[in-house]
Order: structure tokens, then sequence, then C-alpha cells
């Protein structure tokens, strides 16, 4: 996914496609897979295995426990945003053991979507800090389960102790159509900042 040539998000130098590396991160069973499955005009590659007794005490199970499978390397996908634009997305591993995993999957990223379960903050509060760390251009996606509580989003955003500019939006992994809505909005948050922020890292 080189950058040479590019003249901005969704021009290509020589009038061809754009395409770019986009990261879907979040707590460990936040939605971040079923996301790239839902979104994804390709059968998507996925590493999940299944949990068994030997994750017991590893890792945090807590309002997850009808959880099966997790991931355990990355998920990949890819969407045709416009004529102009295709995105790469890369899933990041939610458990604490795999998050050695994320600094490679972070290069080269032009902006990433941080997914987020209103009945477990906590889960996602890694990843927002990963991404303020190496100053990567994120949203935050609230995913929508069907017990979740209706927060007001100044609440979320007081909660996860983000900025005004930060995007919040809802969303439900599922529907191909909110996730895309999410990439869009990401993308739009990525053309609103500085011209120097806007190429892949």
């Amino acid at each position: 996914m080189d950058s040479k040539g590019f003249d901005g998000i969704g021009r290509h130098a020589d009038g061809g496609v754009r395409s770019v590396k986009v990261m879907i991160a979040g707590g460990f069973g936040t939605g971040k897979t079923t996301m790239v499955r839902s979104v994804s005009d390709i059968r998507p590659l996925t590493t999940e295995e299944t949990l068994t007794q030997a994750s017991v005490g590893v890792d945090d199970l807590i309002g997850v426990a009808e959880k099966s499978q997790t991931t355990v390397s990355l998920d990949f996908g890819k969407i045709g945003l416009n004529d102009s634009l295709v995105l790469y997305l890369f899933g990041t591993p939610g458990q604490e053991r795999f998050w050695f995993l994320w600094n490679g999957l972070f290069k080269g990223a032009l902006g990433a979507v941080v997914l987020v379960d209103t009945r477990r903050l906590a889960s996602s509060f890694r990843a927002i800090e990963e991404m303020e760390r190496q100053n990567v251009p994120f949203v935050i996606a609230l995913n929508v389960f069907p017990d979740s509580r209706d927060y007001p989003v100044e609440e979320i955003r007081d909660a996860l102790d983000v900025p005004a500019h930060i995007p919040i939006v809802s969303f439900d992994a599922r529907d191909r159509a909110a996730s895309r809505d999410v990439l869009l909005a990401l993308i739009r948050h990525v053309k609103g900042r500085p011209a120097v922020a806007v190429e892949p890292r």
C-alpha cells in the first residue's frame, strides 16, 4: 500500500484508484470481526480460534461469556467506497495477550475505527490509548448490542476521556450499510485534519 503518487484522499495523481489501510480496533468482544465480515466486498480472512478452558483466567470474559471464538492474529477485508478509493481493513485482536501484534498492524494505517461496547467501556480504553500514543486519526464506533443502554454521546465521551474533535457514532456491526457509514465518518474525519496528517503513516 505504497503512498507514492497519491494526492489527497480518494485522488490518485495518475487518475487511478487509491488504496489505503484502515484499522478496526477495540476491546475483546466488541464486534471487530463482525464489522469486517459485514462490510467487506470480498470474503474476509479471519484468524478466529475456539476459546478453550485454557483461556480461563487469561482472557476477561466478563460481559461476553457467550463468546466461543476469538481473533488470534488479525481480520482482513476490503471495501470500495467509490470509484477512486478502496479501503483495506485490518481488524486487531482484542485480548491483552495479543497486543504485541498491534505495532506491526498499525504501520502504514491512514486511520482507525475503535469499536466500543457501552456495557463494557473499559475494554476499549487500551485501544484508545494506543491511537493517541501513535497519533493515529480515529473515530469511536459504539456497537449497539440488544441489551445496550442508550447513553447520551457526551456521557460516553466523558467516560472514554476523548476530546470533542473525535467523532462518536452508534451503529450495528452486523449491518453492512451502518458499518460503511462508520468508515465514511472516519474518512471525513481524516480529510478534516491538517494536510500534513492526511498521508498514511
